[in-house]
């Protein structure tokens, strides 16, 4: 696990910034600065940085191999984060699903996708010493 004094930090691509806060706020992160050219949010702990890049956003995302999210440790978590995007008609790119079922990996993820047709995949493993 890693230590709680670091924090990951991501930048991607935005295509406007109103939709991209609007979005995320919904997931549930929390807007930290906006300026003219990018927001910056709390994404569960870590930062995430939304550039305002119009010009470069992909039009045709494939899950693999770019994405990002988050793995969560706790069920209840993951399901409440899953009622959430529900409730929020936040865009699924994936509905929830089940990923190598009756092996140890066994885990349960789904996608989402941003305005900026960002992947983001959040997951919920059965056995915590898949999760690495």
């Amino acid at each position: 696990m890693r230590e709680t004094n670091k924090l990951f930090h991501l930048a991607i691509p935005c295509k406007e910034l109103d939709e991209t806060v609007e979005f995320y706020e919904k997931l549930g992160c929390k807007l930290a600065r906006r300026y003219d050219d990018r927001v910056t949010f709390n994404f569960f702990g870590d930062q995430l940085v939304c550039h305002l890049n119009p010009n470069d956003i992909d039009l045709s995302p494939k899950m693999y191999p770019r994405h990002f999210g988050l793995t969560l440790i706790n069920k209840e978590e993951f399901d409440q984060l899953l009622e959430r995007a529900k409730t929020n008609a936040l865009p699924f790119y994936l509905e929830p699903t089940t990923r190598f079922e009756g092996k140890q990996e066994e885990h349960i993820m789904f996608f989402l996708i941003d305005p900026a047709n960002n992947l983001l995949e959040f997951k919920y493993y059965h056995d915590i010493e898949m999760v690495y």
